[in-house]
């Protein structure tokens, strides 16, 4: 998936591929192929670029039919694992109640049976078109959100195949025709004065939004990542608050370890997803 990052905007890690109004530019016609070298010969040349001879799209389709093979090697290794049961069952019991008042979101929430996810209850982008399940845990333990957490995989993956789906029979244009939130193309800034005028003041400006308030979130894997922001009709936010879903899950740690052994805390950390980060911004 980082090759994806890597093929539509050169970045490995932060893509910066969205834009207002839509995205950089249209996925590319060609993947990326490795070349020979010592690490990469032969057959095993042969086999790392057998998914790249096509488009992006043909390349996550590939990735979409062969990833549940895997998901299911995943689970072979560790599901029914007794070390892995032993270490998980009943460890970081987190009830409703609790997930509840700890202002808790996305797999930490749905562990503990709540169901609720963004992308279903308030649906934004195409989420409304797309099928999909909301895995749900039962006792909202630590091998519960293990296995929320896996059952997202799969549910990540129908999206994505969905998606290509679309792609490949909707073609077009992949940002809004709109000077006034996104840039013109080079060729159109050459004939066209109007679209020269709105580039310059486009970057040197940028735009300004109705004075007020305004909350918007988004399912991240995580949880719930939400922008508020208040403007004041300036051409800069007036004041930005970003809440990220690990701050609040974290902040439930205390409450929860209190009679666990040291080492569970560790199982804990991982099906909590803290990253400190996200959390220290």
């Amino acid at each position: 998936m980082i090759d994806c990052y890597e093929a539509v905007s050169g970045a490995r890690m932060h893509a910066t591929y969205y834009r207002p109004g839509g995205v950089y530019r249209d996925l590319p016609d060609r993947m990326p192929q490795y070349k020979e070298s010592r690490w990469h010969k032969g057959n095993d040349l042969k086999r790392r670029n057998a998914w790249r001879e096509g488009s992006m799209l043909d390349f996550l389709e590939a990735f979409s039919n062969d990833f549940p093979h895997r998901v299911d090697e995943y689970e072979t290794l560790l599901t029914d694992n007794r070390i892995w049961k032993q270490r998980t069952v009943g460890i970081g019991v987190v009830s409703p109640e609790q997930a509840y008042a700890w202002g808790m979101t996305g797999p930490m929430l749905r562990g503990s049976g709540i169901e609720w996810d963004l992308r279903k209850k308030q649906p934004y982008a195409m989420y409304d078109k797309m099928d999909f399940d909301i895995p749900v845990g039962v006792k909202g333990d630590c091998y519960d959100r293990y296995l929320v957490r896996v059952e997202e995989m799969r549910q990540s993956n129908r999206i994505i195949a969905q998606c290509v789906k679309w792609l490949k029979a909707n073609p077009g244009d992949v940002i809004l025709r709109n000077f006034k939130v996104s840039p013109p193309k080079r060729e159109e800034m050459k004939d066209d004065m109007e679209a020269l005028i709105h580039h310059f003041k486009l970057f040197t400006e940028g735009y300004s939004v109705p004075v007020g308030e305004t909350y918007a979130a988004v399912e991240a894997p995580k949880g719930e990542f939400g922008c508020y922001l208040v403007s004041d009709g300036a051409n800069k936010p007036f004041r930005v608050k970003l809440r990220a879903p690990g701050f609040a899950h974290l902040s439930s740690m205390d409450a929860i370890v209190r009679g666990h052994m040291l080492p569970d805390v560790v199982a804990m950390i991982g099906t909590y997803d803290v990253v400190f980060g996200e959390i220290d911004r």
